[in-house]
Protein backbone atom coordinates (compact mmCIF):
# COMPACT_ATOMS: atom_id res chain seq x y z
CA UNK A 1 0.00 0.00 0.00
CA UNK A 2 1.18 3.60 -1.42
CA UNK A 3 1.87 5.79 2.18
CA UNK A 4 -0.39 9.10 1.95
CA UNK A 5 0.93 12.05 1.00
CA UNK A 6 1.64 14.55 4.03
CA UNK A 7 -1.33 17.12 5.08
CA UNK A 8 -2.20 20.26 3.65
CA UNK A 9 -2.14 23.10 5.57
CA UNK A 10 -5.93 24.48 4.09
CA UNK A 11 -9.55 23.24 4.31
CA UNK A 12 -11.26 21.95 7.56
CA UNK A 13 -8.76 19.23 8.37
CA UNK A 14 -5.58 21.67 7.99
CA UNK A 15 -5.85 22.76 11.42
CA UNK A 16 -6.14 19.66 13.27
CA UNK A 17 -2.35 19.22 10.95
CA UNK A 18 -1.37 21.92 11.87
CA UNK A 19 -1.98 21.92 16.09
CA UNK A 20 0.99 19.81 16.43
CA UNK A 21 3.57 20.62 14.27
CA UNK A 22 2.85 23.93 15.89
CA UNK A 23 3.41 22.49 18.89
CA UNK A 24 6.84 21.62 18.27
CA UNK A 25 7.51 24.75 16.19
CA UNK A 26 7.29 26.97 19.53
CA UNK A 27 9.28 24.24 21.55
CA UNK A 28 11.83 24.49 19.03
CA UNK A 29 11.70 28.65 19.19
CA UNK A 30 11.85 28.14 22.82
CA UNK A 31 14.42 25.92 23.18
CA UNK A 32 16.97 27.75 20.52
CA UNK A 33 16.30 30.89 22.72
CA UNK A 34 17.47 29.50 25.68
CA UNK A 35 20.91 27.73 23.73
CA UNK A 36 21.43 31.39 22.48
CA UNK A 37 20.74 32.91 25.81
CA UNK A 38 21.56 36.74 24.13
CA UNK A 39 20.54 38.76 21.30
CA UNK A 40 23.18 36.67 18.89
CA UNK A 41 24.79 33.50 18.83
CA UNK A 42 28.60 33.42 20.06
CA UNK A 43 31.54 32.73 17.90
CA UNK A 44 31.19 34.86 14.59
CA UNK A 45 30.22 33.73 11.72
CA UNK A 46 32.65 30.96 11.19
CA UNK A 47 31.57 29.02 14.52
CA UNK A 48 27.56 29.59 13.34
CA UNK A 49 27.88 28.45 9.91
CA UNK A 50 30.24 25.30 11.50
CA UNK A 51 27.15 24.43 14.22
CA UNK A 52 24.82 25.09 11.46
CA UNK A 53 25.78 22.91 8.71
CA UNK A 54 26.45 19.57 11.56
CA UNK A 55 22.89 20.18 12.83
CA UNK A 56 21.28 20.12 9.43
CA UNK A 57 23.97 17.82 7.42
CA UNK A 58 22.59 15.57 5.32
CA UNK A 59 19.64 18.53 4.22
CA UNK A 60 18.37 16.64 1.68
CA UNK A 61 18.56 12.60 3.15
CA UNK A 62 17.67 9.65 1.08
CA UNK A 63 15.12 8.39 3.69
CA UNK A 64 13.07 11.76 5.33
CA UNK A 65 13.81 12.25 9.20
CA UNK A 66 9.67 13.07 9.36
CA UNK A 67 7.73 16.67 10.06
CA UNK A 68 8.53 16.75 14.00
CA UNK A 69 12.32 16.15 13.84
CA UNK A 70 13.06 18.04 10.65
CA UNK A 71 11.35 21.28 12.24
CA UNK A 72 12.52 20.13 15.62
CA UNK A 73 16.27 20.27 14.30
CA UNK A 74 16.18 23.38 11.65
CA UNK A 75 13.81 25.68 13.69
CA UNK A 76 16.00 25.46 17.30
CA UNK A 77 19.06 25.22 14.66
CA UNK A 78 17.84 28.39 13.04
CA UNK A 79 16.52 30.18 16.42
CA UNK A 80 19.64 29.02 18.38
CA UNK A 81 21.62 31.00 15.46
CA UNK A 82 19.45 33.91 15.12
CA UNK A 83 19.73 37.72 15.58
CA UNK A 84 17.01 38.16 18.10
CA UNK A 85 15.25 41.76 17.18
CA UNK A 86 13.02 40.82 20.16
CA UNK A 87 16.28 40.76 22.56
CA UNK A 88 16.77 44.79 24.13
CA UNK A 89 20.40 44.27 23.04
CA UNK A 90 19.68 43.62 19.45
CA UNK A 91 19.61 47.33 18.35
CA UNK A 92 22.00 47.21 15.17
CA UNK A 93 19.73 47.85 12.24
CA UNK A 94 15.91 48.76 11.62
CA UNK A 95 14.70 45.19 11.92
CA UNK A 96 11.88 45.26 14.32
CA UNK A 97 10.71 42.81 16.94
CA UNK A 98 7.33 41.79 14.89
CA UNK A 99 4.42 41.60 17.48
CA UNK A 100 2.90 38.01 18.45
CA UNK A 101 -0.55 38.86 16.68
CA UNK A 102 1.16 40.18 13.87
CA UNK A 103 2.79 37.20 13.79
CA UNK A 104 -0.09 34.92 14.39
CA UNK A 105 -1.82 36.22 11.17
CA UNK A 106 1.32 35.57 9.11
CA UNK A 107 0.70 31.76 10.01
CA UNK A 108 -3.05 32.22 8.59
CA UNK A 109 -1.77 33.62 5.20
CA UNK A 110 0.57 30.93 4.87
CA UNK A 111 -1.75 28.70 6.03
CA UNK A 112 -4.36 29.97 3.22
CA UNK A 113 -1.73 30.76 0.71
CA UNK A 114 -3.63 33.37 -1.23
CA UNK A 115 -1.68 34.33 -4.50
CA UNK A 116 -2.46 38.38 -4.59
CA UNK A 117 -2.74 38.05 -8.05
CA UNK A 118 -5.70 37.20 -9.78
CA UNK A 119 -9.13 37.75 -8.17
CA UNK A 120 -10.05 33.85 -8.10
CA UNK A 121 -6.90 32.60 -6.05
CA UNK A 122 -7.97 35.25 -3.20
CA UNK A 123 -11.75 36.56 -2.87
CA UNK A 124 -11.53 37.91 0.58
CA UNK A 125 -7.64 39.00 0.57
CA UNK A 126 -7.86 40.72 -1.98
CA UNK A 127 -10.75 42.62 -0.89
CA UNK A 128 -8.85 43.22 2.81
CA UNK A 129 -6.31 44.43 0.49
CA UNK A 130 -8.03 46.94 -0.98
CA UNK A 131 -9.46 48.16 2.01
CA UNK A 132 -6.30 48.45 3.73
CA UNK A 133 -4.27 49.77 1.16
CA UNK A 134 -7.15 52.60 0.64
CA UNK A 135 -7.11 53.08 4.80
CA UNK A 136 -3.34 53.55 4.59
CA UNK A 137 -3.09 56.04 2.00
CA UNK A 138 -6.12 57.93 3.96
CA UNK A 139 -3.47 58.35 6.45
CA UNK A 140 -0.72 59.83 4.14
CA UNK A 141 -3.30 62.03 2.57
CA UNK A 142 -5.80 63.16 4.77
CA UNK A 143 -7.44 65.58 2.35
CA UNK A 144 -7.15 64.27 -0.76
CA UNK A 145 -10.57 62.13 -2.07
CA UNK A 146 -9.00 59.08 -3.77
CA UNK A 147 -6.01 58.07 -2.17
CA UNK A 148 -4.07 54.70 -2.78
CA UNK A 149 -1.51 52.31 -1.67
CA UNK A 150 -0.11 49.33 -3.43
CA UNK A 151 1.66 47.02 -0.81
CA UNK A 152 5.38 46.23 -1.76
CA UNK A 153 8.55 44.13 0.04
CA UNK A 154 10.06 47.32 1.71
CA UNK A 155 11.60 50.39 0.69
CA UNK A 156 13.51 49.35 -2.28
CA UNK A 157 10.63 48.50 -4.19
CA UNK A 158 8.19 50.70 -3.00
CA UNK A 159 11.16 53.58 -3.72
CA UNK A 160 11.85 51.71 -7.22
CA UNK A 161 8.29 52.08 -8.20
CA UNK A 162 8.36 56.05 -7.32
CA UNK A 163 10.55 56.43 -9.51
CA UNK A 164 8.56 54.41 -12.14
CA UNK A 165 5.73 56.38 -12.12
CA UNK A 166 7.16 59.34 -12.48
CA UNK A 167 9.17 57.89 -15.19
CA UNK A 168 5.80 57.13 -17.11
CA UNK A 169 4.09 60.41 -16.15
CA UNK A 170 6.88 62.36 -17.44
CA UNK A 171 9.35 60.56 -19.43
CA UNK A 172 12.86 60.10 -18.13
CA UNK A 173 12.87 62.52 -15.11
CA UNK A 174 15.97 63.71 -14.08
CA UNK A 175 15.88 62.68 -9.97
CA UNK A 176 17.37 64.70 -7.31
CA UNK A 177 18.45 63.71 -3.87
CA UNK A 178 20.76 64.54 -0.81
CA UNK A 179 24.06 62.62 0.58
CA UNK A 180 21.70 61.48 3.32
CA UNK A 181 19.65 59.55 1.02
CA UNK A 182 19.10 55.83 0.74
CA UNK A 183 21.04 53.62 -1.56
CA UNK A 184 17.84 52.54 -2.98
CA UNK A 185 17.09 55.83 -5.00
CA UNK A 186 20.52 55.58 -7.03
CA UNK A 187 19.98 51.67 -7.71
CA UNK A 188 16.10 52.44 -8.91
CA UNK A 189 17.35 54.90 -11.50
CA UNK A 190 20.30 52.68 -12.72
CA UNK A 191 17.39 49.81 -13.02
CA UNK A 192 15.08 52.31 -14.60
CA UNK A 193 17.88 53.28 -17.28
CA UNK A 194 17.54 57.03 -15.96
CA UNK A 195 20.13 59.54 -14.95
CA UNK A 196 22.06 59.05 -12.15
CA UNK A 197 20.49 61.31 -9.23
CA UNK A 198 21.76 64.69 -8.98
CA UNK A 199 23.69 64.32 -5.08
CA UNK A 200 23.28 67.56 -3.01
CA UNK A 201 24.70 68.17 0.68
CA UNK A 202 23.15 67.19 3.60
CA UNK A 203 24.90 69.28 6.23
CA UNK A 204 23.99 68.10 9.70
CA UNK A 205 22.30 64.74 7.44
CA UNK A 206 19.55 66.43 6.24
CA UNK A 207 19.00 68.10 2.68
CA UNK A 208 20.35 71.79 2.34
CA UNK A 209 17.58 73.42 0.81
CA UNK A 210 20.25 76.47 -0.65
CA UNK A 211 21.36 73.53 -2.71
CA UNK A 212 18.20 72.15 -3.53
CA UNK A 213 16.97 75.63 -5.05
CA UNK A 214 19.96 76.19 -7.43
CA UNK A 215 19.90 72.68 -8.38
CA UNK A 216 16.09 72.69 -9.81
CA UNK A 217 16.96 75.97 -11.20
CA UNK A 218 20.30 74.73 -12.88
CA UNK A 219 18.67 71.12 -14.44
CA UNK A 220 16.54 70.43 -17.00
CA UNK A 221 12.94 69.22 -16.19
CA UNK A 222 11.74 66.79 -15.56
CA UNK A 223 13.20 66.68 -12.32
CA UNK A 224 12.10 64.63 -9.45
CA UNK A 225 12.76 65.41 -5.62
CA UNK A 226 13.33 62.14 -3.10
CA UNK A 227 13.21 63.62 -0.15
CA UNK A 228 14.07 61.25 3.01
CA UNK A 229 11.80 61.12 6.26
CA UNK A 230 14.21 58.88 8.77
CA UNK A 231 17.26 58.76 7.02
CA UNK A 232 19.05 55.24 7.93
CA UNK A 233 22.17 56.15 9.63
CA UNK A 234 21.13 59.44 11.98
CA UNK A 235 17.45 59.05 11.46
CA UNK A 236 17.14 62.38 10.37
CA UNK A 237 14.07 63.69 8.25
CA UNK A 238 14.45 66.52 5.64
CA UNK A 239 12.32 69.43 6.07
CA UNK A 240 9.43 68.20 4.15
CA UNK A 241 7.49 71.08 3.50
CA UNK A 242 10.02 73.40 2.30
CA UNK A 243 11.56 70.90 -0.01
CA UNK A 244 7.64 70.86 -1.23
CA UNK A 245 7.76 74.76 -1.50
CA UNK A 246 10.70 74.69 -3.78
CA UNK A 247 8.83 72.02 -5.90
CA UNK A 248 5.93 73.53 -6.62
CA UNK A 249 7.99 76.55 -7.28
CA UNK A 250 10.33 75.14 -9.86
CA UNK A 251 7.67 72.66 -11.63
CA UNK A 252 9.35 69.29 -10.17
CA UNK A 253 7.91 66.39 -8.82
CA UNK A 254 8.48 65.28 -4.65
CA UNK A 255 8.60 61.31 -3.71
CA UNK A 256 9.20 60.91 0.34
CA UNK A 257 10.77 58.18 1.49
CA UNK A 258 9.32 57.50 4.66
CA UNK A 259 10.32 54.14 5.21
CA UNK A 260 11.06 54.77 8.88
CA UNK A 261 9.47 57.78 9.80
CA UNK A 262 6.11 57.66 8.20
CA UNK A 263 4.48 55.80 10.97
CA UNK A 264 4.80 58.47 13.31
CA UNK A 265 1.82 59.63 11.70
CA UNK A 266 -0.41 56.80 13.81
CA UNK A 267 1.58 59.30 16.99
CA UNK A 268 -0.69 62.46 17.93
CA UNK A 269 2.86 64.13 19.77
CA UNK A 270 4.83 62.74 17.07
CA UNK A 271 3.31 63.04 13.38
CA UNK A 272 3.95 67.02 13.34
CA UNK A 273 7.68 65.77 12.24
CA UNK A 274 6.37 64.62 9.18
CA UNK A 275 4.53 67.75 7.98
CA UNK A 276 4.62 67.98 4.44
CA UNK A 277 4.00 64.23 3.51
CA UNK A 278 1.05 64.70 2.22
CA UNK A 279 2.28 67.08 -0.18
CA UNK A 280 4.21 64.44 -2.36
CA UNK A 281 3.49 63.00 -5.53
CA UNK A 282 4.38 59.37 -4.14
CA UNK A 283 5.44 58.25 -0.51
CA UNK A 284 6.68 55.19 1.33
CA UNK A 285 6.70 53.34 4.30
CA UNK A 286 7.70 50.32 5.57
CA UNK A 287 5.54 48.86 8.30
CA UNK A 288 8.01 46.15 9.10
CA UNK A 289 10.42 49.15 10.57
CA UNK A 290 8.40 51.20 13.22
CA UNK A 291 5.13 49.61 12.72
CA UNK A 292 6.12 45.79 14.19
CA UNK A 293 5.20 43.48 11.22
CA UNK A 294 7.13 40.90 10.26
CA UNK A 295 8.61 41.13 7.11
CA UNK A 296 7.67 42.05 4.55
CA UNK A 297 5.34 44.68 4.94
CA UNK A 298 6.34 47.71 2.71
CA UNK A 299 3.85 50.63 1.40
CA UNK A 300 3.67 53.12 -1.29
CA UNK A 301 1.20 55.03 -1.12
CA UNK A 302 -0.41 58.02 -3.56
CA UNK A 303 -3.01 61.24 -3.42
CA UNK A 304 -4.84 59.88 -6.59
CA UNK A 305 -5.34 56.33 -7.44
CA UNK A 306 -5.24 57.07 -11.26
CA UNK A 307 -1.43 57.37 -10.33
CA UNK A 308 -1.24 53.91 -10.34
CA UNK A 309 -2.72 53.32 -14.16
CA UNK A 310 0.85 53.18 -16.00
CA UNK A 311 1.10 49.46 -13.65
CA UNK A 312 -1.44 47.88 -15.65
CA UNK A 313 -1.03 45.02 -17.11
CA UNK A 314 -2.79 42.19 -18.93
CA UNK A 315 -2.47 38.29 -18.96
CA UNK A 316 -5.14 36.63 -20.76
CA UNK A 317 -5.04 33.76 -17.93
CA UNK A 318 -5.32 36.49 -15.15
CA UNK A 319 -7.59 39.53 -16.12
CA UNK A 320 -8.82 38.51 -18.96
CA UNK A 321 -11.28 41.65 -20.67
CA UNK A 322 -14.68 39.74 -20.45
CA UNK A 323 -13.42 38.81 -16.82
CA UNK A 324 -13.13 42.34 -15.90
CA UNK A 325 -15.64 43.91 -17.50
CA UNK A 326 -18.05 41.00 -16.17
CA UNK A 327 -17.25 42.54 -12.73
CA UNK A 328 -13.84 40.44 -11.73
CA UNK A 329 -11.40 42.26 -9.81
CA UNK A 330 -8.35 43.04 -11.92
CA UNK A 331 -5.53 42.91 -10.00
CA UNK A 332 -2.48 42.30 -11.72
CA UNK A 333 -1.41 45.91 -11.63
CA UNK A 334 -1.11 46.05 -7.58
CA UNK A 335 2.35 45.44 -8.07
CA UNK A 336 4.90 44.39 -10.26
CA UNK A 337 5.15 41.06 -8.87
CA UNK A 338 2.93 38.42 -10.01
CA UNK A 339 2.95 35.51 -6.92
CA UNK A 340 2.40 37.72 -3.73
CA UNK A 341 1.35 37.27 -0.25
CA UNK A 342 -1.50 38.81 1.23
CA UNK A 343 0.68 40.79 3.93
CA UNK A 344 -2.17 43.13 3.97
CA UNK A 345 -3.47 40.45 6.20
CA UNK A 346 -1.10 40.73 9.38
CA UNK A 347 -1.15 44.46 8.91
CA UNK A 348 -5.18 45.08 9.11
CA UNK A 349 -5.00 42.83 12.43
CA UNK A 350 -2.67 44.99 13.62
CA UNK A 351 -4.63 47.92 12.83
CA UNK A 352 -7.51 46.72 14.39
CA UNK A 353 -6.08 44.93 17.54
CA UNK A 354 -4.32 47.90 18.48
CA UNK A 355 -6.62 50.90 17.20
CA UNK A 356 -5.04 54.83 17.14
CA UNK A 357 -5.03 55.08 20.77
CA UNK A 358 -2.45 51.19 20.68
CA UNK A 359 0.06 52.17 17.57
CA UNK A 360 0.19 55.57 19.03
CA UNK A 361 1.65 54.02 22.37
CA UNK A 362 4.05 52.26 20.86
CA UNK A 363 5.25 55.00 18.82
CA UNK A 364 5.71 57.26 22.08
CA UNK A 365 6.99 54.53 24.19
CA UNK A 366 9.89 53.17 21.82
CA UNK A 367 10.71 57.56 20.54
CA UNK A 368 10.44 58.00 24.97
CA UNK A 369 12.83 54.88 25.45
CA UNK A 370 15.64 56.53 22.59
CA UNK A 371 15.78 59.83 23.91
CA UNK A 372 16.42 57.65 27.91
CA UNK A 373 19.02 56.43 25.65
CA UNK A 374 20.69 59.48 24.67
CA UNK A 375 20.23 61.30 28.34
CA UNK A 376 21.79 58.36 29.69
CA UNK A 377 24.87 58.65 27.02
CA UNK A 378 24.88 62.27 28.02
CA UNK A 379 25.45 61.73 31.67
CA UNK A 380 27.55 58.66 31.17
CA UNK A 381 31.44 59.30 31.40
CA UNK A 382 33.69 58.11 28.80
CA UNK A 383 30.81 58.01 26.61
CA UNK A 384 30.19 61.19 23.66
CA UNK A 385 26.71 61.77 21.72
CA UNK A 386 26.08 62.54 18.36
CA UNK A 387 23.04 64.18 18.90
CA UNK A 388 19.08 63.91 20.25
CA UNK A 389 17.30 61.46 18.23
CA UNK A 390 14.76 62.70 15.85
CA UNK A 391 12.99 59.04 15.81
CA UNK A 392 14.64 56.83 17.72
CA UNK A 393 18.29 56.14 16.41
CA UNK A 394 21.25 56.92 18.88
CA UNK A 395 24.44 57.67 17.32
CA UNK A 396 27.47 57.50 20.23
CA UNK A 397 31.18 56.53 20.98
CA UNK A 398 33.87 56.09 23.26
CA UNK A 399 35.60 59.77 24.10
CA UNK A 400 38.70 59.79 22.29
CA UNK A 401 38.27 56.47 20.84
CA UNK A 402 39.88 56.25 17.00
CA UNK A 403 37.79 54.55 14.13
CA UNK A 404 39.33 51.69 14.47
CA UNK A 405 38.62 51.34 18.27
CA UNK A 406 35.26 51.96 17.78
CA UNK A 407 35.13 49.36 14.59
CA UNK A 408 36.17 46.94 17.37
CA UNK A 409 34.33 47.47 19.99
CA UNK A 410 31.18 46.48 17.64
CA UNK A 411 32.90 43.35 16.21
CA UNK A 412 33.87 42.27 19.70
CA UNK A 413 30.34 42.26 21.06
CA UNK A 414 29.10 40.70 17.91
CA UNK A 415 31.57 37.79 18.37
CA UNK A 416 30.88 37.72 21.75
CA UNK A 417 27.01 37.36 20.68
CA UNK A 418 26.06 40.06 23.78
CA UNK A 419 24.97 42.91 21.87
CA UNK A 420 24.12 44.05 18.70
CA UNK A 421 24.94 47.47 17.59
CA UNK A 422 25.62 49.19 14.21
CA UNK A 423 27.42 51.33 12.65
CA UNK A 424 27.48 55.01 11.27
CA UNK A 425 29.53 57.73 9.41
CA UNK A 426 29.16 61.16 10.54
CA UNK A 427 31.11 64.59 11.16
CA UNK A 428 34.54 62.29 9.49
CA UNK A 429 33.81 59.66 12.48
CA UNK A 430 32.34 56.09 12.92
CA UNK A 431 29.80 56.09 15.64
CA UNK A 432 28.00 53.03 17.28
CA UNK A 433 24.52 53.14 15.92
CA UNK A 434 21.41 52.19 18.29
CA UNK A 435 18.26 51.83 16.43
CA UNK A 436 15.73 51.52 18.98
CA UNK A 437 12.51 49.68 17.82
CA UNK A 438 11.60 47.17 21.17
CA UNK A 439 9.06 49.03 22.76
CA UNK A 440 10.01 46.03 25.69
CA UNK A 441 13.38 47.48 25.96
CA UNK A 442 13.98 48.93 29.61
CA UNK A 443 16.04 51.65 31.02
CA UNK A 444 17.94 48.85 32.67
CA UNK A 445 18.66 47.50 29.25
CA UNK A 446 19.72 50.81 28.27
CA UNK A 447 22.29 51.03 30.82
CA UNK A 448 23.04 47.23 30.49
CA UNK A 449 24.32 48.35 26.84
CA UNK A 450 26.45 51.12 27.68
CA UNK A 451 28.38 49.16 29.86
CA UNK A 452 28.87 46.58 27.40
CA UNK A 453 30.60 49.09 25.12
CA UNK A 454 32.52 50.42 27.83
CA UNK A 455 33.95 46.81 28.91
CA UNK A 456 33.49 44.84 25.50
CA UNK A 457 36.57 42.27 26.81
CA UNK A 458 35.26 42.09 30.39
CA UNK A 459 32.61 40.10 31.60
CA UNK A 460 29.40 42.50 32.15
CA UNK A 461 28.90 42.88 36.41
CA UNK A 462 27.28 40.43 38.09
CA UNK A 463 23.13 40.96 37.79
CA UNK A 464 23.90 43.62 34.88
CA UNK A 465 22.95 41.39 32.16
CA UNK A 466 18.76 40.76 31.56
CA UNK A 467 18.05 37.91 30.25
Amino acid sequence: MPTQPPPLAGTTTGPAALRPLLDTVLAALHDGARRRDGPLPTGGPDTVTTRTHAATHPLIPQQGTGPHQALRTLVTTLTEGAADPADPLCTAHLHTPPLALAAAADLAASALNPSMDSWDQAPAASALEADTTAALAAEVYPHHTDPDALITTGGTEANQLALLLSRERNGPVQTICAANAHHSITRAAWLLGLPAPAVIPAPDGVMDLAALDEALTALHPPLLVTATAGTTDTGRIDPLADIADLCATHGAELHIDAAYGGPLLFSPTHRGKVHGLDRAHSVTLDLHKLGWQPAPAGILAVPHRHHLTPLHHQAPYLNAHDDTEAGLPDLLGRSLRTTRRPDALKIAVTLQALGRTGLADLVDRTLATAHHLADLIAETPGLDLYDRPTISTVLFRPTDADDETVATIRRTLLTQGRAVLGRAHADNRLWLKATLLNPHTTPHHLRTLLDLVRRPTHETPEGNTPR
